[in-house]
């Protein structure tokens, strides 16, 4: 049977900077150790108020041991979208299997979809456990060049519901940056929830001084799902992300027997090319729905390695070699070769 879970797998809660709480975080709680712990508006009544008024603030002690992690991380890019379903997790996949293709290079994959772990099913690594040594976690290596780390790897049953606040999503993001022995990367890809939540400030916040390169955005072509894209190049902007570009998902549905493509989601007011040129960001591209690719990410294979001359692995491969411009790390001519 199903459970809500408290993971004590490699002991994630202890981030040494939490209070011992009353009662559980309010649904709006800014954080314990935020500098509104306490004060903000969210704080009145809560149990917790006095607690966390008077908590020592000062500079996160965690930080340093981050940055020192992150200093062989050469590239970092986040994976954002404003809505769900827009095939976020299935494109960061992609992405990194794109950029393992390039033997040369070291990729990690960070899944901070806590509440929804997919990555470790879709790339094969469903079922693994987190490794510990002297060094720290172990990436889960789903190829030579290719780890990944992910809270599925904690989880007693992979059935169980993940029923986290705030301050617990944050202390376990944290050990993801300080704790994982991610060694020296070249890429470093992380796939964060649908929305503008706790997840994202935590990692930028943490982020923030060590070099992030930008983030993706995810979309498919609806106005529906635009909405919510537009919001978050909105937050990007106002937590100073750079936004390296826009991705137009399930632009087309590709036969498979055919090659024909024909439209799923209309784009009824221009698609991603257009909000891209109106919010003034970079269009990467756009990706054909091609049916085979849910096929892979069940059996957690490469789709990219497995149908190489799907339009929608040729449309991967071109955003690839986009970013990898952008981020100042060109693909060599005769990669593509």
């Amino acid at each position: 049977m199903a459970t809500a879970t408290t993971v004590t797998s490699a002991k994630p809660y202890n981030t040494g900077t939490i209070p011992t709480l009353a009662a559980p975080e309010p649904e709006h709680c800014p954080g314990t150790d935020s500098e509104q712990a306490g004060k903000a508006d969210a704080c009145e009544g809560c149990p917790n108020q006095l607690i966390c008024a008077s908590t020592p603030k000062g500079p996160d002690v965690d930080l340093p041991a981050i940055h020192r992690r992150m200093e062989g991380v050469r590239h970092k890019i986040l994976v954002l979208s404003g809505k769900g379903g827009v095939g976020k997790s299935t494109f960061t996949s992609m992405l990194g299997w794109a950029f393992a293709q390039d033997t040369d290079k070291e990729v990690g994959v960070m899944d901070l979809d806590i509440c929804g772990p997919s990555l470790p099913t879709m790339m094969g690594a469903k079922g693994e456990q987190i490794h510990m040594s002297n060094s720290g976690w172990s990436p889960v290596y789903v190829a030579d060049n290719l780890g990944m780390m992910s809270i599925g790897f904690m989880l007693p049953n992979e059935d169980d519901a993940i029923i986290w606040r705030g301050a617990k999503k944050s202390g376990l993001i944290k050990q993801f940056l300080k704790d994982v022995d991610w060694g020296s990367l070249d890429f470093l890809v992380v796939d964060t929830p649908p929305g503008t939540s706790d997840e994202h400030l935590s990692v930028n916040q943490y982020l923030k001084d060590t070099g992030v390169d930008g983030a993706v955005l995810v979309t498919t072509p609806q106005e529906v799902a635009l909405l919510d894209v537009r919001k978050e190049i909105d937050f990007c902007r106002k937590a100073g992300i750079k936004v390296l570009g826009l991705v137009e998902n399930m632009s087309g549905f590709v036969c498979p027997n055919c090659s024909g493509e024909s439209f799923i989601f209309a784009p009824t007011t221009g698609g991603g090319k257009a909000l891209a040129a109106d919010m003034k960001i970079p269009f990467l591209g756009s990706v054909p729905l091609d049916p085979r690719i849910g096929q892979s990410c069940d059996t957690g294979n490469s789709f990219l390695d497995e149908y190489p001359d799907s339009p929608t692995s040729k449309a991967v491969i071109k955003i690839i070699r986009q970013l990898r411009e952008f981020i100042g790390d060109p693909v060599e001519d005769d990669e593509d070769e």
